[in-house]
């Protein structure tokens, strides 16, 4: 009997190194809390794989590109730049982390032996040099994205995910909005709010609210794969020691609405109309230089969230070229400012109901816009009148 237990003992602890052998790999999800700078705003997102035969433990990254390509900007902008998969060392992931006081939480995952090497060969085979590189798109194809993307297609059993959406009306704006508002980041919204147009409205799939670092941690942590939670452990391997940034003394909507007031007050002073020559070709100016920008950003770039962009409603473009003409008699002026006056209110009215979610900021800027239109078209009718009534006078003369 006692040579049975040893023997079954024995057989048991066998196996047990077995599949200890075979089952080498550990591969975890890292989650990094967002940074003080823009670009890290929303966070970051790696797989750790961590072999314990060989000892190595490495860090594999989507959200690698080539900052000396003498073309970046240029690239950047036009939505060309080619992103890229970099295999780096675990302890020289944690020192870059360290040094901008960024947290890092990592969860364990629990693959079977087959899902893990399949998942291992399958990120050595996408950083290969002919593999690595693919077109960044920020909300459908990131360096988050390819990570929930490599973990669900290597695994060899159905992935379910319970529902991690605030609700299921939320739109990839709506999350990006919640990223902005806990960092403050009230300017940089309006700017992201002006360039990104609707295809950013759209409603997503709880699939598709994994394309922030924060929701794939939540997609993975609510996921089950073949019954079994995806998630083997949570662990917070660095805490984040970055300050809690304060809200800014003035909003966009504050200083926007306080410039309405002012322009409003001083329109009711007699004597400004030197100001407003001024003021006026400096403000749709600089609203059709916006125009044109979205119209590029639109048009000239390959950046689809960019596109059927409803600001081109309150920042004309050809405003840039009107206001070489404002100083001068034309009479068809005055049809151009109340075609803008029409076009502005209608947009006031329908703001709420707009397919696009148009930032709040702007509000006092339309209103600002159809205040100096409507004075600029009353002008312009003005002379009009004038040149009527005096080509009348000569003609009766």
């Amino acid at each position: 009997m006692k040579k049975f237990f040893a023997l079954v003992i024995g057989c048991f602890f066998l196996h047990f190194s077995f599949a200890q052998d075979s089952c080498r790999f550990q591969i975890s999800l890292l989650t990094c809390t967002p940074g003080e700078e823009l670009y890290s705003t929303f966070g970051h997102s790696a797989l750790r794989v961590t072999d314990r035969a060989s000892g190595a433990d490495v860090i594999y990254n989507y959200g690698t590109f080539d900052f000396n390509d003498p073309n970046f900007y240029s690239k950047f902008t036009r939505g060309k730049l080619l992103y890229f998969v970099s295999i780096d060392g675990f302890e020289n992931f944690m020192k870059a982390y360290e040094y901008e006081q960024r947290g890092i939480t990592e969860l364990v995952l629990n693959l079977s032996c087959e899902e893990k090497e399949k998942l291992e060969m399958a990120l050595q085979e996408n950083a290969k040099e002919q593999n690595k590189y693919y077109k960044y798109d920020f909300v459908l194809d990131n360096c988050t994205t390819r990570l929930r993307d490599m973990v669900f297609n290597n695994s060899t059993s159905p992935v379910i995910t319970k529902n991690i959406r605030p609700n299921k009306g939320v739109t990839f704006r709506n999350l990006i909005h919640e990223y902005l508002d806990k960092s403050y980041q009230y300017w940089s919204k309006l700017g992201i709010d002006i360039l990104l147009g609707y295809p950013i409205d759209k409603k997503i799939s709880n699939k598709e609210a994994m394309f922030l670092p924060d929701y794939l941690l939540k997609g993975f942590d609510s996921t089950t794969t073949n019954g079994k939670p995806l998630v083997l452990a949570k662990n917070e391997i660095l805490k984040s020691t970055v300050l809690t940034q304060k809200a800014p003394l003035f909003s966009p909507f504050a200083i926007f609405a306080i410039l309405f007031i002012l322009v409003g007050v001083l329109m009711l002073m007699r004597n400004s109309n030197p100001f407003f020559a001024v003021f006026d070709f400096i403000l749709f100016f600089l609203t059709g230089v916006i125009g044109i920008l979205i119209l590029f950003m639109w048009f000239g770039t390959d950046h689809p969230e960019c596109k059927n962009n409803f600001n081109l409603a309150w920042a004309l473009p050809l405003h840039f070229l009107i206001v070489f003409f404002i100083f001068q008699k034309r009479d068809w002026l005055r049809y151009y400012f109340m075609a803008n006056c029409i076009l502005l209110l209608l947009l006031l009215l329908c703001w709420k109901w707009l397919p696009q979610e148009m930032n709040n900021g702007l509000i006092p800027v339309v209103a600002l816009l159809l205040l100096r239109s409507a004075a600029r078209y009353k002008k312009f009718n003005n002379d009009h009148r004038k040149n009527t009534g005096l080509s009348e006078k000569k003609n009766f003369l």
